[in-house]
């Protein structure tokens, strides 16, 4: 089977440059020729265990060296990655690993009861379990375990439970190979899911075509600050996001130096800049106001960053602001979507740019604005929906078609991504984002559908109607906040009892903030839920706190059929 293109880089990196460090986690150091030694092992012991080409294996890990380390030795295989986020249960794993249609789970050994329960449901060959310390030295494990500081679960091992240290011994067995699957002759790459409009999550198929494209993309218009082969980059946003990815994978394979975090601590964060003398910081707008009012950001020596970058989100113009006054490096934007693997604008570091702008469009993407309406194209200047083409991005959703139809669409020769967010470009070709589309909300920097959370609030068997939208926070980016209509004359349900259900049921970040109880909800004359009407009924809210000087309190309708009120 011939070699994939990013094991070729892989290749390529610790071939030339095998004693640059890779890899930082918990003080260890990784050098190119030990990972690259590790990603070859590793490929052995899943080719052992009858992984091949085309086969999908769900990644669920938080952040670690084994991360890096599998995600690399699958496409040694030719095998599909199905990075999941380590925040989701068992009932959302489940759902994608059914979707993908996986062969095998790889899950860290805190997560392995939920693990199990996904193996009970979905036909898989086997779980592989790992320890957050499997690759750090055994006095380090030791001592993690003697003082408590090192998270480890129970496992309950089996001959279809494996653990992840046993596929690294040596296999003089060769691969396996694919006999005409389609998702190797494709050089499909990774089933990135995100959310879905229509109440699912969806999964993105990434080729490896398109992702080096990006992962070059990004690294260029970072270099008039940080040289090629000399860039020490925080993983500020997860490797299991596209922006996680382009970045932070994508320093792995232009030969450079990621320090990885298993959780985001802030003055973990912080002292690795220091320690390390980091180069590159990126992740989402939250990431950076959070940094801003660390209240002990002032013991923390900054200096060494040359590129900052955030994405994600839109970036607030304060925010930017006083990070270039406090940390004294400027703060660029870029937009993007993981159905368009990463970056449609970025703004080249070391360059003059229009203040609140997301850039310019990058190489090999084409974009119009169109009137979402009649999609027609806007004038010159004016605001529109942006959709964005180009010849290696994703061309449809993963064994979803209704959904693809809903956000691809072809014209003129071309199929064009809707992205259903409103942008305007100026004379010289710089996009400002003004508004995204109703149907989603961005918080921390998750992609949340509301459908999806409206379709779990209307399972609740005293609801009979929802409809859920974000409110604007400077802190989060957007509120999820839940309308409710209850069943008529029941009594005794409140907010409280809808936000549990909600936990049992959707990722941690999906779980509305609030929810307020109404007689009835806005509707079309079609009878389609008016979203947009309770967003701008909250922005008025927040418009008239700010003008009388206030802060913004919730607030629940009084419901008396309710019982309680929201929270």
């Amino acid at each position: 089977m011939k070699d994939s293109a990013v094991y070729e880089a892989l290749r390529k990196v610790t071939r030339d440059a095998p004693d640059r460090v890779a890899l930082v986690y918990l003080g260890e150091t990784y050098r190119y020729a030990e990972l690259g030694e590790l990603v070859d092992r590793l490929a052995r012991g899943l080719s052992r265990l009858g992984v091949e080409a085309g086969e999908r294996v769900v990644l669920y890990l938080p952040h670690c060296p084994q991360w890096l380390v599998l995600w690399l030795a699958l496409r040694r295989v030719g095998a599909v990655a199905v990075p999941v986020s380590p925040q989701y249960g068992a009932q959302g794993v489940t759902y994608i690993a059914q979707d993908a249609g996986a062969s095998l789970l790889v899950c860290a050994d805190t997560l392995f009861g939920y693990a199990l329960r996904v193996q009970r449901q979905v036909p898989l060959r086997g779980l592989v379990v790992t320890g957050l310390g499997d690759l750090l030295p055994w006095w380090k494990r030791a001592v993690g375990r003697a003082l408590d500081c090192l998270p480890t679960g129970r496992v309950a091992w089996s001959p279809e439970v494996r653990a992840f240290r046993e596929l690294l011994r040596e296999a003089p067995r060769p691969f396996r190979t694919a006999s005409g699957q389609e998702a190797a002759e494709e050089g499909l790459c990774e089933l990135l899911y995100t959310g879905g409009t229509l109440g699912s999550p969806k999964g993105v198929p990434i080729s490896e075509e398109a992702l080096l494209e990006s992962v070059g993309i990004q690294r260029e218009v970072s270099v008039p600050v940080v040289p090629l082969g000399s860039d020490v980059v925080v993983q500020g946003a997860p490797l299991y996001h596209i922006l996680g990815q382009v970045v932070g994978l994508g320093a792995v394979l232009h030969g450079e130096t990621v320090l990885l975090l298993p959780r985001m601590n802030w003055d973990a964060l912080l002292h690795h800049v220091q320690r390390y003398r980091a180069t590159s910081l990126f992740g989402t707008p939250v990431l950076y106001r959070t940094i801003l009012e660390h209240d002990r950001l002032d013991v923390y020596d900054l200096s060494s960053l040359r590129y900052c970058f955030s994405a994600g989100d839109a970036l607030p113009l304060e925010v930017a602001r006083r990070w270039k006054a406090r940390v004294g490096c400027e703060l660029y934007q870029g937009y993007g979507a993981t159905e368009t693997c990463g970056a449609i604008s970025l703004i080249p570091a070391g360059s003059p740019y229009p203040e609140g702008s997301v850039g310019r469009v990058v190489r090999s993407r084409e974009v119009r604005l169109v009137d979402p309406q009649t999609l027609q194209p806007m004038q010159p200047g004016q605001p529109g929906e942006l959709w964005v083409s180009g010849p290696n991005l994703p061309r449809s959703y993963w064994n979803k078609p209704q959904e693809t139809e809903l956000a691809f669409a072809s014209r003129e020769g071309k199929l064009w991504y809707r992205t259903g967010d409103v942008l305007r470009m100026d004379r010289e070709g710089w996009l400002f984002f003004l508004d995204r589309s109703a149907d989603l909300i961005k918080k921390r920097g998750y992609r949340v559908a509301a459908a999806r959370v409206e379709a779990v609030l209307q399972e609740h068997p005293a609801v009979v109607a929802a409809c859920v939208v974000g409110v604007p926070d400077p802190e989060v980016g957007e509120r999820i906040k839940a309308f409710v209509v209850l069943k008529e004359g029941l009594r005794g349900v409140s907010g409280y009892e809808l936000l549990r259900w909600c936990r049992e049921r959707l990722a941690p970040y999906e779980v509305p903030d609030s929810v307020e109880f109404r007689d009835m909800l806005p509707k079309s004359k079609v009878g389609k839920l008016l979203r947009r009407e309770l967003r701008e009924e909250e922005r008025r809210k927040l418009d008239q706190s700010a003008g009388a000087g206030g802060r913004s309190v919730e607030t629940t309708a009084p419901a008396a059929a309710a019982g309680a009120p929201g929270s």
